[in-house]
């Protein structure tokens, strides 16, 4: 029976590029879709035109700019949930005497 105390239970530390990997490609792909999805209803340059008039942004740019903030976004979203699912043996350790 293995107790829940047990110091020496650890799982094997990830390869940075797997946990980088798992945070940026699936933020990736829900980036590209929130894109198509977002961008399938508003206009770039609509969408400039209602916040930064002054700035001269191309369609293009515009379609660029929103991916990557879609990106920041989903990203941001997945570093949370990979801090969430960290495995607790790790730091649920008794401290030292």
């Amino acid at each position: 029976m293995t107790h829940a105390h047990s110091p020496d239970f650890d799982h094997p530390p990830r390869p940075m590029a797997q946990r980088v990997g798992a945070i940026l490609w699936p933020s990736f792909f829900a980036a590209g879709v929130a894109t198509m999805v977002f961008f399938a209803f508003v206009d770039p340059l609509a969408l400039r035109d209602m916040t930064f008039p002054q700035l001269q942004i191309s369609r293009g740019l515009g379609y660029t700019l929103g991916f990557f903030a879609f990106w920041l976004a989903t990203a941001s979203s997945s570093l949370f949930t990979w801090i969430l699912l960290r495995p607790a043996s790790r730091f649920n350790r008794s401290l030292p005497r």
